[in-house]
């Protein structure tokens, strides 16, 4: 459906869906095989997908602190690897990787629901800043990025609070929230620098957050 509404609206360029499970490591490699089939490979992963589930330290249940392991962290190292290899592969040397990290991977808030997804995105935090000195290890071009938001309007707290949706919708009322456009302006900027400047965290968030 957003492919269709891309296209009719005139946007330059194609949106190809591609289902894929990021929690399946299977799966994962099946769409790296189809993007190489497909499109030759991948020159730029953007690693945007992220979730938190209302699992405290004292008391939250393991599969939601496993599900949260899964997709922020193995996901975005397994796609950031097939990425490489990709790149690797090819001879791209100028490639780029940025993880959509969060404020979260910087401080850890007083609020126990997030506790663990802060954890979460700190490992983010540490694995951007290794793979920039793996790519520079391997002597490549390829660049290394974190865009840290705090909140944006997603659905994200719909996912957080899965049982209480007026909690969820009222996450994003109390303050002038980031949109999925500033993310996208953020991304168009780190990918335009100049080939020799890495940028190595954009940390943004709403003018009216407090934290």
């Amino acid at each position: 459906k957003l492919a269709a509404e891309c296209q009719s609206a005139g946007y330059p360029g194609t949106l190809i869906p591609y289902k894929c499970d990021l929690s399946n490591e299977e799966e994962i490699l099946s769409m790296f095989s189809a993007i190489k089939t497909l499109h030759q490979g991948v020159d730029v992963c953007i690693n945007n997908a992220g979730l938190a589930r209302p699992e405290p330290l004292l008391s939250g249940k393991t599969e939601g602190w496993r599900t949260m392991i899964d997709v922020n962290v193995m996901a975005v190292s397994i796609c950031t690897r097939e990425a490489y290899q990709s790149m690797k592969e090819r001879n791209i040397d100028d490639g780029h990787i940025i993880n959509i990290n969060s404020m979260n991977g910087h401080s850890v808030v007083p609020q126990s629901v997030v506790h663990f997804y802060s954890a979460t995105k700190y490992a983010v935090t540490a694995l951007t800043e290794g793979l920039r000195q793996e790519l520079r290890e391997a002597r490549t071009h390829i660049r290394a990025t974190c865009i840290s938001p705090g909140l944006v309007e997603t659905g994200f707290a719909f996912k957080l609070h899965d049982n209480d949706p007026e909690r969820a919708a009222a996450t994003y009322e109390s303050i002038r929230c980031l949109k999925a456009e500033d993310m996208a302006n953020a991304v168009i900027y780190v990918l335009s620098a100049p080939p020799h400047v890495q940028i190595g965290d954009i940390q943004m968030r709403p003018t009216e957050q407090i934290s």
